[in-house]
């Protein structure tokens, strides 16, 4: 028997496709006594691990000149929104390199999505007199 016919995550549907090197602003539900927040952390997904459990992504920061890294799993309840302000050029799964790199060099390329056929619409041939 395999355990995913017991386990069946439940994905938090507030989470989109993301990819290593994407740059992101999650939104956390953080509980302070009896008060609830939002609570924003903006950073570069340098990881991403997929398993029964469902997976979960890493993404890291520099706060006041020191790495900040947190690794949310994809079924966590606490996202309230996840929002992908630009997709990175990486050509490595992991980007743990990142790490040992600062300020510009730890930046990223930006990855231009591709125009579809419907966006960019075509002249039609105009029949010559």
């Amino acid at each position: 028997m395999d355990v995913r016919e017991f386990i069946k995550p439940k994905l938090n549907p507030n989470i989109p496709q993301l990819s290593p090197g994407d740059t992101v602003r999650l939104s956390l539900k953080t509980v302070e006594g009896d008060k609830e927040r939002l609570q924003h952390f903006q950073g570069v997904v340098i990881g991403m691990r997929k398993g029964v459990d469902g997976g979960s992504f890493t993404v890291r920061r520099v706060s006041y000149g020191i790495g900040v890294e947190r690794t949310f799993p994809f079924q966590s309840t606490t996202l309230q929104n996840v929002q992908v302000l630009r997709h990175g050029r990486v050509r490595r799964a992991k980007l743990y390199y990142i790490r040992r790199l600062s300020a510009k060099r730890a930046r990223l390329k930006e990855r231009r999505e591709k125009a579809t056929e419907q966006a960019v619409p075509q002249k039609e041939a105009q029949p010559s007199e």
